[in-house]
C-alpha cells in the first residue's frame, strides 16, 4: 500500500468522516472503494460515486435520497 495526502474542504472532510462513522469503516477504505468504483465504470462516465456505500451519511438508504441530495457538494470548489 502507498500513502498519499488528499486535500478536502471542511464540508467534504466532515462528510467523509460521518460516512466512515455510520458505516463503521475507515475513511481510507471508503476512498479506495470509491476509486475502484470510478475506475470500473470506464471512460464514458466521469462522475464520481462512492462504491458499495449502501447508506447515506444521515443513515438513510441511498436509494431513498433525491438526486439533489446525492449531488450536493459535487463540483463545488
Amino acid at each position: 500500500m502507498r500513502k498519499t495526502s488528499v486535500y478536502f474542504s471542511d464540508d467534504e472532510a466532515g462528510r467523509l468522516a460521518e460516512l466512515a462513522r455510520v458505516e463503521g469503516r475507515s475513511q481510507a477504505e471508503i476512498l479506495r472503494d470509491a476509486i475502484a468504483g470510478y475506475r470500473s465504470r470506464g471512460s464514458r462516465e466521469r462522475s464520481f460515486a462512492v462504491a458499495r456505500s449502501g447508506r447515506a451519511a444521515e443513515g438513510a438508504p441511498i436509494a431513498q435520497l433525491s438526486e439533489e441530495e446525492l449531488l450536493r457538494g459535487f463540483g463545488s470548489s
